[in-house]
Formats: structure tokens, sequence, C-alpha cells
């Protein structure tokens, strides 16, 4: 495990080899993906949501209605989980079936920003994120627009990731079995981009939309 003396909430309690505390290696997690759960309770009910986020430093950023009982409260304490499954490890025993997968779990107090021009900044961040450059392509948001969103900031002060990254773990007995076993890698990939059937017939699919590829 890289560790980087974690906190008592971020230590890993089961598969501890699987655990990492360098930034280095959460960050590169978090960047690669742009769908975050994001979990919280309210009234005594605890909530998941899936969001897009994105990440500035130090900070996450994730949005939604003002209108959210969530996102009314000024600080909120939060889990936010970030996960990618890279292969399925199918094993010559169903207890040892497995993912390989790189997960990433901040927790936290999450604050809601009031300062329009963060706002403003963080929203631009988690647009570019999802695809870089689309920001500087869309119409700025209107007033109105603004006063319906609402952003919530969260520190990555407490933050572990977990990756398993290996083979098949069977027991050494089962190995001369008749079972098959190994791994089926997972991806995402892009389709081609599908215009709006409302644009000006001849519009072209601008550069950075036709180039987007999963990180």
């Amino acid at each position: 495990m890289t560790s980087q003396h974690p906190a008592p909430r971020t230590r890993l309690g089961r598969a501890p080899e699987r655990g990492h505390h360098d930034r280095q290696t959460i960050d590169a997690i978090l960047d690669a993906g742009f769908v975050c759960h994001l979990g919280f309770v309210v009234d005594g009910h605890p909530t998941v949501v899936p969001t897009i986020y994105g990440r500035d430093g130090d900070t996450v950023y994730v949005h939604g209605s003002v209108a959210s009982r969530a996102m009314r409260a000024d600080v909120l304490d939060v889990c936010l989980t970030v996960t990618h499954v890279d292969a399925l490890v199918l094993a010559r025993s169903g207890f040892h079936h497995s993912l390989n997968y790189r997960s990433v779990m901040v927790l936290g107090e999450a604050r809601r920003v009031t300062d329009g021009d963060e706002a403003m900044r963080a929203l631009a961040l988690i647009t570019d994120h999802v695809v870089p450059d689309r920001w500087a392509h869309t119409r700025p948001p209107s007033r109105k627009e603004m006063a319906a969103t609402a952003v919530l900031a969260l520190p990555l002060d407490l933050a572990s990731a977990k990756v398993r990254a290996h083979g098949v773990s069977d027991d050494g007995e089962d190995l001369d079995g008749p079972w098959w076993a190994g791994l089926v890698p997972l991806a995402t990939v892009a389709g081609a981009a599908e215009p709006d059937p409302l644009l000006p017939p001849g519009t072209a699919v601008p550069d950075h939309v036709r180039d987007w590829r999963p990180r």
C-alpha cells in the first residue's frame, strides 16, 4: 500500500494491499472519469445520486439544482466515489470471481459555493472535464440559469484509492480442474457524434466533439 499517513477514516480495513493514499494515484483516477456518486444523509434518510464532477487541484466540484434539499445546505457531510471497471476476473470457483478496478473515495464536508465567480469557474471546469474545450463553444449561462444551479466544493483532504489490477486468484487445489479461468477486459468507447436534427443544414461537428475519446 502506497501511503502518505492516511487518516483513520480513509484507512482500508479489507484488502489493504490494494490501497493507495498518494495524490498522484488519486488524481489520476479522478481525472480519468466524469461520473461520480455522491452520498449524503438528509432528514435521517441516506441518499446516493450520480452526477458529473470536475477537479481543480485539491478540490472536487459537483453541481445540482437549488431545489435539491442537499444543495440547500451551506455545509454537507458527504461521501463521493468514482469507480472504473477494467476487467471481469473469471475464476475457477464462484467464490474467487472478482473485478479489476480503480476507485476513489472522498469523505468530508462539502461547502456550497456562494461566490458567483467561483461558481462560474466551477461550472466551466465541470463542463470541460467531460469534454475538453466545450465551455468555449457553448452559450454562457444566464442569470436565471445560475440562480437555479447550486455548486458544491469538496476538499480532497480525506481521500483514498483502491485498485485491483491482476489476474485470477484461485485455490491451488482447483488449478488442475476443468474450469476455464481468465480476464475479460472492459473499456468505454465513443461512437460517432450524432448532430441535433434542428441544427442548420451543413453544420460541421466541432473538432473537440469529433475527436473526443475516453481518458
